[in-house]
């Protein structure tokens, strides 16, 4: 049976967002837009329109300024911590999509510990445990075990999983889990619908409600996104996950809100972008979301290449992830199960955090905790 709307769910019904983004907005409006001091989503749609993009280094720059404002000059990093690749849901553009003939692989406990203690000695205190979509060989007592072996050796630990009941967030909660971070993937329905064709994660609304269910369980930081590429319209994307970003800053006020806006990247799946975002449409929706929404942390993984990721730090990026792996296992025994996709950025954290400490800013890595060797 189908999930219940959610709060957000039912507002975000309430709102034209195709008509938001159809619109043929000019330059008059995107003068107006990057005038105001608090805006709206139409404010946003004319920040992305194309009457925008050429006035690409105003808007960064605006974005910079709003960027340094709020943040200053540090950058999290993390790394993600890939725990199985088994998955029971059909997703066309995933890696993991259950259909795939892959080398598939679910970490022990003990060799999760493995992987956290190689990227502890690495620098890390902020990791993030994402897995494929199988309730089974990745259990919610399994999550509870992982966090629980964890927390006593990594100050931050966020999950990137299936959805969850509140009741598991709120186990998860007092095992130590700090963070959720589940995208929406695409808001459209339809194409939704036409990308999710098996299994739990078909559920839109299910997927949709689930960030308010981790946020009413306690989880401190609540990620959301849209992977870009997977629908016709990028900026109704925008726009719907921007909306998102702005419910949960007013819902949860206390809780720490993140967005990322990931574009598809190449994959065990084949799946090609229906549209793709070109680079320069990719710095004009991360800057004009700082513009919206300006107390939201904002995401970048290694699927972007580095020469990019380095100008992005300089205008809207807070949190960045670094010498990723994408592979159960990736970080001890590279190879040994197949990745959910190709990252573009391969430079070591070392060499990212050299890069952040060249350009004026601070890595962010380190927290006041005593931490312990996970290998003894």
């Amino acid at each position: 049976m189908a999930a219940p709307r959610g709060r957000f769910a039912r507002h975000l019904d309430t709102l034209d967002v195709p008509g938001l983004s159809a619109r043929a907005y000019t330059d008059a409006d995107v003068t107006a837009a990057l005038g105001r001091e608090h805006r709206d989503l139409a404010d946003l749609a004319a920040l992305l329109a194309p009457a925008a993009t050429a006035r690409l280094e105003e808007l960064a720059q605006a974005a910079r300024a709003t960027t340094l404002r709020r943040f200053g000059r540090a950058v999290r990093l993390f790394a993600p911590v890939y725990l199985s690749n088994a998955c029971l849901s059909s997703c066309t553009y995933c890696g993991f999509a259950k259909d795939l003939p892959i080398a598939r692989r679910t970490l022990t406990v003990d060799e999760v510990a493995a992987e956290a203690g190689l990227l502890t000695g690495r620098g890390f205190r902020h990791l993030l445990l994402v897995a494929g979509e199988h309730r089974v060989e990745v259990s919610q007592d399994y999550l509870v075990s992982v966090v629980e072996r964890l927390r006593p050796h990594v100050p931050s630990l966020s999950i990137e999983t299936q959805t969850w009941s509140d009741d598991t967030y709120a186990r998860l909660v007092a095992a130590g889990l700090e963070g959720v971070v589940h995208y929406q993937e695409t808001y459209d329905r339809d194409r939704y619908a036409a990308t999710h064709t098996a299994g739990w994660k078909r559920d839109f609304d299910r997927r949709l409600n689930s960030t308010e269910l981790a946020g009413a369980a306690g989880v401190r930081r609540l990620g959301v996104g849209a992977l870009l590429g997977l629908a016709e319209d990028w900026r109704a994307d925008v726009l719907s996950v921007a909306a998102h970003a702005a419910f949960l800053v007013k819902s949860f006020w206390r809780t720490e809100v993140t967005v990322a806006l990931p574009r598809i990247r190449p994959s065990a799946s084949g799946y090609q972008p229906l549209v793709p975002v070109s680079d320069a449409e990719y710095v004009q929706a991360l800057a004009a979301l700082r513009l919206f929404e300006p107390e939201a942390g904002i995401v970048l993984s290694t699927r972007e290449p580095a020469a990019l990721r380095d100008g992005l730090v300089r205008i809207a990026v807070t949190q960045m992830s670094a010498g990723a792996s994408t592979e159960p296992g990736g970080y001890s025994a590279p190879g040994t199960a197949t990745e959910q996709f190709a990252i573009s950025d391969e430079r070591s954290a070392v060499e990212v955090a050299a890069m952040l400490e060249a350009a004026g800013y601070e890595p962010v890595w380190k927290d006041a905790f005593p931490l312990v060797d996970l290998s003894r």
